[in-house]
């Protein structure tokens, strides 16, 4: 009689499918562009503000104290693939250098740029049709709409977190019409990149 072959331990069974991995991979690999364009943005605000006498209020004129006019700014900046970094906003967010002030700003930030994916989606669903969006989505959507098809809705929590086109990947999600309910609780992780970053700027302002 052959004897039958013994059951690996329960502990060897688990295994990571390609999958998983590829996934894991592609989001640890955007973190990573995230922090060196973190780090590069704010050693250059640093150094520009104290060896070049770099003044932000100076150079952004009277904007400086309307925030009202600096909060519409991100809202289009953002709604039109985040042309003005976010981190930009979060340096002028630390003018009172008050932390509670500090916080209140970049709340209303991540606020902003979470409604912006939502517009960003609606832009999406509704237009996506038009010349203009299949024109968008020859030059600019090409490779993202590879990238959804790849890993589905994790694509917004990897641009939710990372310096990928947040807004513009959020119109994919709607031109595609993935589910609205998903992407509102997974887009939320948007949240958690403005705490992050706002975290490291008020530590690296501060010392």
């Amino acid at each position: 009689m052959v004897p039958k072959p013994q059951s690996q331990p329960s502990c060897m069974k688990k295994t990571y499918s390609p999958k998983t991995a590829d996934k894991a991979q592609f989001l640890l690999w955007n973190l990573v562009k995230g922090i060196i364009w973190l780090a590069i943005l704010i050693v250059g605000y640093l150094m520009a503000r104290k060896y070049l006498g770099f003044d932000l209020k100076e150079w952004m004129g009277p904007l400086y104290e309307n925030s009202v006019a600096i909060y519409l700014i991100f809202l289009v900046s953002e709604v039109v693939f985040g042309i003005i970094p976010p981190e930009f906003f979060m340096f002028w967010s630390l003018r009172s250098e008050i932390l509670q002030v500090y916080i209140s700003n970049v709340a209303a930030l991540a606020t902003i740029s979470y409604l912006a994916g939502i517009i960003g989606y609606y832009i999406g669903s509704y237009f996506n049709t038009t010349a203009l969006f299949r024109l968008f989505k020859r030059r600019i959507f090409g490779k993202f709409e590879r990238h959804f098809n790849t890993y589905g809705g994790f694509l917004v929590i990897v641009a939710a977190l990372t310096p990928l086109p947040f807004a513009g990947i959020c119109m994919l999600m709607g031109a595609v019409k993935y589910t609205f309910r998903k992407f509102v609780l997974i887009s939320m992780m948007r949240f958690v990149r403005f705490i992050v970053y706002a975290i490291i700027i008020w530590e690296a302002n501060i010392l």
